[in-house]
């Protein structure tokens, strides 16, 4: 074999090499075991979305994260932050007569809030799909609330009862607490949850709970 045939292998083998090195590291980034950690529920959520079909999801979650994954929030003044939680406690208060007109002020309050923060502010799908990036494991409890709030025709979520409604409630108060904090650098992609913001959901919980079950005494 000469010298010059040893030489071209050589080359060849190095870039099969490199290649895959750059394939595997891609992976990590942004498919199977690295997707799934970032996304969490929202990973299973697009997998069910596409009947199975994980590459097709991945595909789509990539997508997201080369889109909005470069998105820096915008600072949040202490007075906008104090008045964004003044009109979420009241949107809380107002579940106890009138549920539904609750979840619809929730839901406009997070769109609110989500645009001054710097998420996109045109498209409903747009910002959920820069939410998900960046508070993925909070989500959910946003287009639960929205779904209620602005269910498309024959969906069941324009019969969802009461409890329903208090839960989409609680879950999107974490979603809320994530984007009204002043730490606004941090993302949720960790899997883990600020102690914090579980004291807050679950006091959040219990209000709205009580507020609940004050609307059935007031019923009964």
């Amino acid at each position: 074999m000469s010298t010059g045939v040893i030489i071209a292998l050589i080359v060849i083998v190095a870039v099969v090499v490199v290649a895959a090195a750059l394939i595997l590291r891609a992976r990590g980034r942004h498919g199977g075991p690295g997707l799934k950690r970032r996304f969490g529920p929202e990973y299973d959520r697009t997998v069910a979305r596409h009947d199975g079909d994980t590459k097709a999801a991945e595909r789509e979650l990539t997508e997201r994260v080369e889109r909005h994954g470069s998105l820096r929030l915008r600072p949040l003044e202490p007075a906008a932050r104090e008045r964004f939680e003044t009109r979420w406690t009241a949107a809380q208060e107002h579940f106890v007569d009138s549920p539904r007109e609750a979840l619809a002020e929730a839901d406009q309050l997070i769109a609110e809030l989500a645009d001054t923060r710097g998420f996109p502010a045109d498209d409903h799908d747009q910002r959920l799909d820069a939410l998900s990036v960046h508070h993925a494991h909070h989500v959910h409890g946003y287009r639960r609330v929205h779904s209620v709030a602005a269910p498309t025709a024959g969906a069941s979520e324009s019969q969802a009862g009461t409890e329903e409604m208090r839960e989409a409630m609680v879950e999107a108060r974490a979603l809320f607490e994530d984007l009204v904090k002043a730490d606004h650098g941090r993302d949720d992609r960790a899997t883990g949850t600020a102690t914090s913001t579980a004291t807050s959901d679950e006091h959040d919980g219990r209000r709205v709970l009580g507020a609940s079950n004050q609307q059935t005494v007031k019923g009964s």
